[in-house]
């Protein structure tokens, strides 16, 4: 392969060690590297997922982040942490403001709370080469917040994300070049590559492509015919080439849809999950009227529990688009009547207003009361705007089976 024509770029992708786990450790005093912390969704509930687990942890007891509470081991060594995701975001917030420090905005990207790429492109002659500025943010991070993050060196954004996944995490720093492809990439399994996942690994097992380097020397051809533009994606990370933007604004794309879901927190019957169903229309429909967009697909998903599994996804348009929240719920509830099966508990439910259009090109019905409907969720709106997100809200609500109130306590579905 020739690289003389493929950008080369100084990306870096930089990932906060046990992030959750850090945080906790250090407003405790503690040292996140050493200290056995676990960080917990839930405390109160024995099912509920360990959120992130400090490498001592991790390597002691083999606790993952997908480890239940009641997993962890009776050891009087463990700290339990209840999850606080506002101090994660702050962090995380200071820490891209720290990295700000040595790059503009726009060479920013954030990948995750805990993971950023940053193009350090034409900083030497402050900082010095790659690898300086890598140690200095590393140091800075250390030493401004108390966190060991990894970090990745590339010539683009996949091999700097790759090489930090399979060897910074060991060494600290770690760099892939294009002319380091060969040697450090290929012969590592697919499923350890970002980007292939368990059913691709299937598929790719399957062909006979068990490495990263059997993937590149496959028949280009075959590989776009069997998965389409995903196989040529596939093809051309194997040999180390990513095209993806290093600069600009990452942030601006275009909402395609308005969804909200939850993982009930019990089994749910029929009659309990409208309850649910129309809490989760009225944020859909809220967050729809705020970026001034109406829409005329309905999506409706529901998962069983596990005793029965299964569950069903499906969606219905309407020919005027809409906002309305009890519009939509109506929606939601011909399609929850015509494919519940009627006898099974639920645990998962998501609402989706999708096929969007400017509120403005909605069509006024004369015998219809549309306009009402629209000033009285747009009062609602304001309201809960300046008072908070539970200032009203639908008797409904308040019953056993309403999920908003407890949402509004959490971020990202977890404790704030």
């Amino acid at each position: 392969m020739n690289y003389a024509n493929y950008p080369r770029n100084d990306v870096l992708c930089i990932d906060m060690r046990s992030f959750y786990a850090s945080v906790e450790a250090v407003k405790r005093g503690l040292d996140p590297m050493t200290v056995q912390l676990a960080v917990v969704g839930d405390v109160n509930r024995s099912g509920s997922i360990v959120l992130a687990a400090s490498p001592a942890l991790k390597k002691k007891h083999g606790i993952s982040n997908v480890s239940r509470y009641f997993e962890l081991p009776d050891d009087l060594d463990i700290v339990i942490a209840p999850a606080h995701m506002a101090d994660y975001l702050q962090i995380s917030l200071e820490i891209t403001k720290l990295i700000n420090q040595y790059v503009p905005k726009e060479a920013i990207h954030p990948y995750s709370v805990d993971e950023v790429w940053v193009t350090v492109n034409g900083v030497e002659r402050w900082f010095g080469g790659r690898w300086e500025v890598a140690a200095s943010i590393k140091q800075d991070i250390l030493e401004n917040f108390g966190i060991t993050c990894s970090i990745g060196i590339g010539d683009n954004k996949f091999l700097a994300k790759v090489v930090m996944d399979l060897y910074a995490k060991k060494a600290g720093i770690a760099e892939c070049t294009y002319e380091d492809v060969e040697a450090k990439l290929w012969p590592v399994p697919v499923q350890d590559i970002w980007g292939i996942g368990r059913r691709m690994q299937r598929n790719l097992n399957r062909m006979g492509i068990v490495t990263l380097g059997q993937l590149a020397n496959f028949p280009l051809k075959q590989l776009k015919k069997r998965f389409g533009v995903m196989g040529e994606q596939l093809y051309w990370h194997a040999w180390g080439v990513d095209l993806s933007p290093v600069f600009g604004n990452f942030t601006k794309t275009e909402q395609k849809g308005f969804g909200h879901g939850i993982s009930l927190l019990r089994d749910y019957s029929g009659d309990e999950v409208a309850i649910c169903i129309l809490d989760l229309c009225e944020e859909v429909c809220r967050r729809a009227r705020t970026a001034n967009k109406a829409g005329k697909t309905v999506h409706l998903g529901i998962a069983y529990a596990k005793e029965t599994e299964g569950g069903f996804s499906r969606s219905r348009s309407v020919s005027v688009p809409t906002n309305i929240t009890m519009d939509v719920y109506g929606i939601c509830m011909q399609l929850f009547n015509e494919f519940y099966d009627g006898i099974s508990n639920i645990r998962h439910v998501d609402v989706t207003l999708g096929n969007l259009c400017e509120n403005g090109e909605t069509q006024l019905n004369l015998f219809d009361d549309k306009p009402k409907k629209k000033d009285i969720g747009y009062v609602m709106d304001a309201i809960r705007d300046k008072y908070g997100s539970t200032a009203i809200l639908r008797a409904s609500s308040y019953t056993d089976a309403g999920i908003t109130l407890g949402r509004s306590k959490k971020i990202g579905g977890h404790q704030a």
